[in-house]
Formats: C-alpha cells, sequence, structure tokens
C-alpha cells in the first residue's frame, strides 16, 4: 500500500477513485506522564511523553486508513491528511484520511 500527501503517485496512473479511507485513535494521557512533564513545563525542553503519545496515535491512524483502503481494493492513498482535536480533557483524537485510488 503506497501512501502519499499528493495527488498522484510518483510514475504510476491512477486508473479509478474508490473513496475516502479514512483511519481514526483517540488517546488519552496518563496521570504519572502528567506529573512528569508537567515538571518537565517548568524547566522547559521537549514533553518526550506526550510527543511518542502522539506518534503512536499517528501511527495508529495512518495503519487503520491504510487498512480501510485495502478493504475497499486500493493500491494507494492519495493526498493524505493527518488532523488532531481534542475529544475531552486529556483525550485527543488523531484522525488520518485520502483518498483510496488502484493504479495501472
Amino acid at each position: 500500500m503506497q501512501i502519499v500527501t499528493t495527488e498522484t503517485v510518483p510514475d504510476r496512473e491512477v486508473v479509478e477513485a474508490l473513496g475516502i479511507a479514512r483511519g481514526n485513535t483517540v488517546e488519552a494521557r496518563n496521570v504519572g506522564r502528567d506529573i512528569t512533564q508537567s515538571l518537565r513545563n517548568l524547566t522547559g525542553g521537549e514533553l518526550k511523553a506526550y510527543s511518542e503519545l502522539l506518534t503512536k496515535a499517528r501511527d495508529e491512524a495512518i495503519d487503520r486508513m491504510a487498512a480501510d483502503a485495502e478493504s475497499m481494493g486500493a493500491d494507494a492513498v492519495v493526498n493524505v491528511r493527518l488532523e488532531t482535536s481534542k475529544v475531552t480533557e486529556g483525550g485527543s483524537e488523531v484522525i488520518a484520511y485520502g483518498t483510496a485510488v488502484r493504479l495501472r
């Protein structure tokens, strides 16, 4: 499965658009992580635990989008986008979406 942020796959021809492929996940912070990250926030620097949490969430959303595209019979997902939104205090959703396509 090829996944690109462009409208086409380089050196390949899109022969059919199958629809929107999407995948999402909702991740929540935990109390232990909040305490350590609050201390880091006082001294400055990267909040690595939160960065790792968001990286995991993005990877999961992309994997779910790819599985959705595969279920449609797609060879690729083009024009992929990622969005994040706050769902609840301490919980965020990451969604990946794009157009599932068949390639020649």
